[in-house]
């Protein structure tokens, strides 16, 4: 129910008869009422968000990403109306507990990244890096939902993927760590897969800007 609609819409009446039991037996197991219900919903999807990015270290970082990606996108999918409430904030349930809860995923994302990049002692250019894409996946989420799920999901899932990559190699730029990151992730990388493809699609973009300067 907190999936579907948002938690001021979802009564411990509505609860209670979804689940064929009376109300006093669900006071019995949440006697916080409607708050400690939501709080125990969400720390059960926060589990399942922090799973998504779980991945074996196998194959090249962009396809370790793009896995990881869809199923945070289908997680967004299935749970449109309270992802929106839950991250656009100013829900009257909303609390610290909540709050710690979601920012809780978005360290755990950023972990499971940093473990996929084979950095064990991230510098805070990189660290930065990685959770600013962490808030531009859950923004576009947020808009994709808005605008009604267009584009479709795995457009939005290559785009995000292509994102990353654009994001990463601008710090490299400017931090020797992340530069020494990324060259041995682009080693790993086919000529066909993101990156290939995301070269041959930018440099044209990137030679017309060149010839400009």
């Amino acid at each position: 129910m907190f999936a579907q609609r948002v938690p001021e819409e979802v009564s411990l009446d509505d609860v209670a008869e979804a689940a064929g039991v009376s109300r006093p037996l669900v006071y019995r197991y949440f006697p916080g009422g409607k708050q400690q219900l939501y709080e125990a919903a969400l720390r059960s999807a926060a589990q399942e968000l922090e799973g998504c990015f779980a991945e074996p270290l196998e194959g090249s970082l962009t396809e370790r990403l793009s896995r990881a990606v869809d199923r945070y996108l289908a997680f967004v999918d299935q749970h449109d109306a309270g992802f929106s409430a839950l991250l656009q904030g100013g829900s009257v349930i909303e609390t610290s507990r909540t709050t710690a809860i979601v920012d809780g995923v978005r360290r755990a994302a950023a972990e499971q990244i940093l473990d996929h990049l084979g950095v064990r002692n991230p510098g805070l250019k990189l660290r930065m890096t990685v959770r600013m894409w962490i808030t531009a996946v859950e923004a576009a989420s947020l808009i994709w939902l808005d605008e009604g799920k267009e584009p479709p999901l795995d457009e939005l899932r290559d785009w995000l993927v292509e994102q990353f990559v654009v994001t990463v190699v601008a710090t490299a730029g400017r931090d020797p760590q992340t530069a020494s990151v990324v060259k041995a992730a682009l080693a790993a990388e086919g000529a066909d897969g993101v990156v290939g493809t995301l070269g041959r699609r930018v440099l044209p973009v990137i030679g017309d800007a060149a010839r400009l300067l």
